[in-house]
């Protein structure tokens, strides 16, 4: 076993990637499968939630009295989610055998692939449906902030608990792992449970500066670190002498990944709200000190969307971070982009950084064209109570609308449970790596494999939200 691990580490190791172009085009293929699946509407579609509900408490922010708010369906979000969650699922299984293209894989230091985008696309995700507190409730940002910060960390003990039940089983079972990816130690649990608690830690800033400003001057100060004060350096070359040394490329990448969340958490205030400048409005209002009720009292978060704008401001964004890291290429931050320098996962450097925003605001922005505006056009009003007046003062008649589709119950399963389907799936690729010498199996019954594996995942998140359902009702 001793020999396998060392030579299915070397497997993993070393790669180099593939191209931006390439990978764009790996993930049109997933775009261009709406076509086939939406063409007859299907039920009306349910309200938006937070997908990572099963570490997150539904109604946090509303501890002063504000009324639970359900935000309108946005299909295009839950289909790209889903579609970023079953791409990564399928990976980190599919990079074990010799049928997943190397070019795929994650790179060992500098360059791009599609696996490392899926790490990145990963945090983003939980960035953009980090904002739904933000919007739902206009006091969460102002909300007493030691006791906000103490139910967040409770919410995310849970994940940091598995990120250490991980290591344990990793080391004590001489499973195979990729120590340049995060560290001895640390790994990617550890990563997504801390990053919450660093964002509601700069509430009080955000109160008064943009988000996507925010995100960039945390990914400004990333680059400044590892190349002016020899960041880079100690994580590609100091030996691993201490537990933080054992971990640099964790604790390193933090601030990096803080920082493509912070940048999520952005799209996310203007794909989640009736208009792309709701929260700019709250923001104004909470800064504006006596004229608060005058301002808030037309941010209702439950209105209809005026997805046009959206589009609009989403594709000024996307022009935006693709032009700045066009200007990162340029002037060769980390070096000429290659084997040697460019964009690196491993550091998260303001490369990847602006890389991994501008892929997941343009895809985004695609998914929306093509679902909440040809297939899904919006919400027709079911006959019944009116709407209630703007604010929240009359919320007792609750207002609901249907829409004139919802994409596949597969996608909204896998949307409502997304963390605990990544865990089963990290469970599963164990199993099965431990079961079977992966690098050696052929081509056709890795496809089986995979299959199997693919299936049971869905069928498990897909029942799983039947008895869900079932229950409610």
């Amino acid at each position: 076993m001793g020999n396998y691990k060392d030579e299915k580490e070397a497997f993993v190791s070393g790669m180099t990637g593939s191209s931006i172009t390439h990978i764009n085009l790996v993930s049109l293929a997933a775009l261009a499968s709406i076509f086939f699946v939406m063409g007859s509407p299907g039920p009306p579609a349910v309200a938006l939630d937070d997908p990572f509900r099963r570490t997150t408490d539904p109604t946090l922010g509303f501890a002063h009295g504000a009324p639970q708010v359900k935000l309108p369906p946005l299909p295009a979000l839950t289909t790209y989610r889903a579609h970023m969650m079953l791409m990564t699922l399928l990976a980190i299984l599919a990079v074990d055998f010799p049928v997943f293209p190397r070019y795929l894989a994650k790179c060992e230091t500098f360059g791009v692939s599609l696996m490392d985008l899926g790490v990145g696309s990963f945090v983003f995700s939980q960035g953009v449906v980090s904002a739904i507190p933000l919007i739902r409730d206009e006091n969460y940002l102002t909300a007493p902030f030691l006791p906000k910060v103490g139910r967040v960390t409770r919410k995310c003990i849970p994940i940091i608990i598995l990120g250490l039940v991980r290591v344990i089983i990793v080391k004590g079972t001489e499973y195979p792992e990729h120590v340049t990816e995060y560290g001895v130690h640390w790994n990617f649990f550890l990563t997504l449970a801390f990053l919450p608690i660093l964002q509601v830690l700069l509430h009080p800033v955000i109160i008064h500066l943009p988000i996507s400003l925010l995100g960039i001057l945390v990914g400004v100060a990333q680059q400044v670190a590892l190349s002016r004060y020899g960041l880079k350096d100690y994580v590609l070359h100091a030996p691993r002498t201490s537990l933080i040394s054992a971990n640099k490329e964790g604790l390193v990448s933090l601030p990096g990944y803080l920082a493509i969340h912070l940048l999520g958490l952005s799209a996310g205030t203007l794909i989640l709200p009736p208009t792309p400048s709701f929260f700019r409005r709250r923001q104004q209002a909470l800064t504006a000190k006596g004229k608060s009720t005058q301002y808030n009292k037309d941010l209702d978060p439950q209105l209809p969307r005026q997805l046009g704008k959206t589009a609009t401001e989403l594709c000024s964004y996307a022009i935006l971070w693709w032009t700045l890291l066009g200007v990162a290429r340029l002037l060769e931050v980390d070096g000429t982009w290659g084997d040697s320098g460019g964009v690196s996962r491993r550091i998260v450097n303001i490369s990847y950084i602006l890389w991994v925003a501008a892929y997941n605001i343009s895809f985004t922005l695609a998914y929306i064209l093509i679902l909440d505006m040809f297939f899904f056009p919006g919400p027709r009003p079911r006959k019944g109570p009116k709407p209630p007046p703007s604010g929240f003062a009359n919320h007792e008649q609750e207002y609901h609308s249907v829409l004139e589709g919802n994409p596949p119950e597969l996608f909204e399963a896998i949307n409502n449970h997304g963390l605990a389907v990544f865990l089963i799936a990290n469970v599963f690729t164990g199993l099965v790596n431990l079961s079977i010498k992966t690098m050696y199996v052929s081509d056709s019954f890795a496809m089986v494999i995979l299959s199997a594996y693919a299936s049971a995942v869905c069928v498990i998140a897909w029942v799983w939200n039947r008895i869900e359902k079932n229950r409610k009702k």
